[in-house]
């Protein structure tokens, strides 16, 4: 738990100093992470193609920091707030709560659990919306350490309910894919999309690939598929875990007592014996 909540503030504190195309395409970093962990602490077994993605995962992420864009320089929480209220990024959040609510309303009690893509693209789309969200909170909690108070301004609080509200939607319905399908299967098409839509939103209100060369551009998105590519072949050769072997043949009683007698010599010897482990047998006599 405390390893995590470490984790999750550094991951925090690398939004405020970095753009999110380059953060959270190197989440993939923390797969590789908990799958060598896993190998020594846990005695799960990593396997050579296991292996090959991991290395295929730091391939990919050294492509997309050498060609990662400059951090855009904000110096106040309005300017975060002229850039979300700009029209390509609120036509995107239009977007992305209209495809919500039909993914929520219509398509969750239908496909929900069917179909993978349901739970996941809702995570992924409100988890790009959180990211923008968390990271103007990061500014303007950078900001005001810095000496420039941004608490009292409007959109700090706005940035923070609708990150919570993200948040806990995201989580909510991440809960529910992984109850529902495979978490092999779940974490790289979650990641696919989560990373996406993130890039893609990013790119949109903060324009991060503004100014930079086709080539640059390319080259992370290379970096991107091949770290997507090491993530898919490490989770497709993690070991499944051992299913618990059910015999149906099994008796539910270790013993039955079978007997056969008249009325009174029944009776005697049910008194001895649980009625759940005595079958009678009575004679064809005994209703003359």
């Amino acid at each position: 738990m405390v390893t995590m909540i470490v984790g999750e503030i550094a991951n925090f504190v690398a939004y405020i100093y970095a753009p999110a195309v380059l953060v959270t395409p190197l989440g993939a970093l923390s797969i590789i992470v908990s799958a060598v962990l896993a190998h020594f602490l846990l005695k799960e077994k990593l396997l050579k193609m296991g292996m090959l993605g991991c290395l295929i995962c730091i391939l990919g992420s050294t492509i997309i920091v050498l060609h990662a864009p400059q951090e855009m320089s904000l110096s106040s929480v309005q300017q975060i707030w002229k850039l979300a209220i700009q029209p390509a990024f609120l036509m995107y959040t239009a977007s992305a709560i209209a495809i919500t609510l039909f993914l929520v309303l219509y398509c969750a009690p239908r496909y929900g659990q069917t179909n993978i893509l349901v739970y996941i693209g809702i995570c992924s789309i409100i988890g790009s919306l959180t990211v923008m969200s968390v990271k103007a909170i990061g500014i303007a909690i950078k900001l005001t350490l810095e000496g420039a108070n941004q608490i009292f301004y409007f959109q700090t609080w706005i940035f923070t309910m609708v990150a919570i509200t993200c948040i806990i939607v995201q989580l909510n319905y991440l809960n529910m894919a992984l109850d529902n399908f495979n978490t092999a299967v779940v974490s790289p098409i979650y990641y696919a999309l989560f990373t996406a839509f993130t890039i893609l939103a990013s790119a949109i209100m903060f324009k991060d690939y503004s100014g930079q060369s086709i080539g640059s551009v390319v080259s992370e998105l290379c970096g991107f598929v091949t770290i997507l590519s090491g993530t898919i072949l490490l989770h497709s050769t993690r070991e499944p875990d051992p299913q618990d072997n059910i015999d149906l043949c099994t008796p539910l009683s270790p013993s039955v007592s079978w007997y056969i007698g008249n009325n009174e010599s029944r009776k005697h010897k049910e008194e001895d014996v649980s009625p759940f482990n005595l079958i009678a047998i009575i004679r064809q006599d005994h209703f003359k």
